[in-house]
């Protein structure tokens, strides 16, 4: 059955991000009765940092793993089983400082995993997360996006783009909602706007 995983970031009951991220994911289920949604909230969840215990495990071969480094990879593993069993991804991301909220960068190190997620080859990285549509949905308090004065602020989109094809992904749309710090009025239109871009998306 089709799968859908939702990676949701923000800590707020109101969080923009994360209402977009539900609809899209009612759309998703109304186009599949009989699919399945695996959500994490990874600033809820309060995922870990890596730290040495882990790289010392990840870079060790499966079958020389002792139990405390298999330990040490369980919710890796885990994270990474669920982004390679989904067939669409949702993220629902809001840029804090120009970047990513520090949980969500836990989640992208937890699952960008040498030999499960990419590989090193003759010809180089071979991402091997692949076939994921991906939409990503972000709130900003500012406009950053297109030909925006301030879109070399923008440390958010480059980055995730960056990553994710890292990984393998290569079908990502974007959908930012801009202008949440401003006037009400501007903050409004940003947000239609990001309505307007994800009711196209998962029609």
């Amino acid at each position: 059955m089709p799968t859908l995983l939702q990676i949701e970031s923000s800590p707020r009951s109101g969080s923009v991000t994360s209402k977009l991220a539900a609809k899209y994911v009612a759309a998703w289920k109304r186009q599949n009765p009989g699919g399945v949604v695996i959500q994490h909230n990874t600033a809820k969840e309060e995922l870990p940092y890596i730290d040495e215990a882990f790289i010392a495990a990840s870079y060790t071969a499966p079958e020389q793993r002792t139990a405390e480094q298999k330990t040490a990879l369980a919710l890796s593993d885990r994270l990474v089983d669920e982004l390679l069993s989904a067939d669409e991804i949702v993220l629902a991301v809001p840029m804090w400082n120009f970047g990513i909220p520090a949980s969500f960068k836990s989640w992208i190190d937890l699952v960008a995993r040498v030999g499960r997620t990419f590989q090193y080859s003759k010809t180089g990285v071979e991402g091997l997360v692949k076939a994921k549509k991906t939409v990503v949905v972000t709130a900003r308090g500012g406009a950053y996006a297109g030909d925006s004065p301030y879109n070399f602020l923008d440390q958010q989109e480059p980055y995730l783009r960056t990553v994710l094809g890292f990984l393998g992904v290569k079908d990502i749309q974007f959908i930012h909602a801009e202008n949440q710090s401003r006037a009400p009025e501007l903050a409004a239109a940003g947000l239609q706007h990001a309505e307007n871009v994800l009711a196209t998306a998962t029609a």
